[in-house]
């Protein structure tokens, strides 16, 4: 199944200069852990919700004086639409990480998370437990 099919098309994104504090507000508005720093459409980096705990609250660095680009992940790992689900997995597990932005070249379309992956998988087995129940004899 193309990743396409599964991702996200309502990716939460700014500017290479919003100030951290709006990308955490924007986090809790959305209801997300990241937000995909954008130039031209294009992904240039990743703010997640970790890395605003690490590299400004652990840090002790004053957050009115920082911006997405001093904060994020640049150049994050991104996949085409056509990539299959273990290509995502694959990616994820290799560079440890828990949100891929989706593009088509180079212009973003989509993301998918370790979480929207997990859900698949259950809605899955549920089906797979599903067809056992049906045909196991009753107790």
């Amino acid at each position: 199944m193309p990743i396409d099919d599964l991702s996200r098309s309502d990716v939460v994104t700014a500017d290479p200069d919003t100030p951290v504090s709006d990308l955490g507000a924007k986090m809790d508005d959305e209801n997300v852990g990241s937000v995909v720093i954008t130039e031209n459409g294009s992904p240039v980096g990743i703010v997640t919700d970790r890395d605003l705990t690490v590299r400004v609250l652990a840090d002790g660095t004053d957050p009115t004086d920082q911006t997405a680009e001093d904060v994020m992940t640049e150049d994050p790992e991104t996949l085409e639409t056509d990539a299959g689900f273990y290509e995502a997995t694959n990616l994820m597990a290799d560079h440890g990480i828990r949100r891929v932005p989706v593009c088509e070249g180079d212009e973003l379309v989509g993301i998918i998370t370790a979480d929207d992956l997990t859900e698949l998988i259950a809605d899955e087995e549920q089906q797979l437990a599903d067809v056992i129940r049906a045909q196991r004899p009753e107790y």
